[in-house]
């Protein structure tokens, strides 16, 4: 479900609707729900994470201060899934469901994590410890932990007797 962003939207959508259920008398049909977990970095962490990468890796693509929210960014994604179900024409209008959440993270937790993120996969070793080591130690001056609010956000749709 959170990777559906690697996944052509027309063609999961179809492959889905293939493998759920349809709908029969007094009873649902399959439900497809692609989601992701939004999260804003709070602006001490941000700024730190955005001054070291951009000192480690300063040719790369990602824009950490960029004008467009991570909500903004990511609803570019939960629009393509949408059309892509919609396109497909086995399910429900898409609808989205959002739930707000928060979790605080120590340094090491947030540390441990960080390698798994996009923008950290492709650097050398060298260069994520020099990164790990900047946000550390700003999360360290912010008093060793920090908490992170999220939005987790899925696009859902019910199976239809259609296609």
């Amino acid at each position: 479900g959170t990777s559906w962003h690697w996944v052509d939207p027309v063609a999961g959508a179809a492959k889905a609707a293939q493998v759920l259920r349809r709908p029969d008398p007094g009873r649902r049909g399959g439900r497809l729900a692609v989601f992701w977990h939004v999260f804003e970095l709070p602006p001490g962490v941000m700024e730190a994470f955005a001054e070291v990468y951009e000192r480690a890796v300063p040719d790369s693509p990602f824009d950490f201060r960029a004008a467009m929210s991570a909500m903004d960014m990511y609803q570019l994604m939960f629009t393509k899934a949408a059309d892509g179900i919609r396109e497909v024409g086995a399910f429900d209008d898409p609808e989205q469901w959002r739930f707000d959440w928060e979790h605080t993270y120590t340094r090491d937790e947030w540390l441990d994590q960080m390698p798994t993120h996009g923008a950290l996969t492709n650097l050398s070793a060298t260069k994520v410890q020099e990164v790990l080591d900047g946000v550390g130690g700003a999360i360290d001056a912010l008093g060793g932990a920090f908490t992170m609010r999220y939005a987790t956000v899925a696009v859902t749709a019910a199976r239809t007797d259609a296609s």
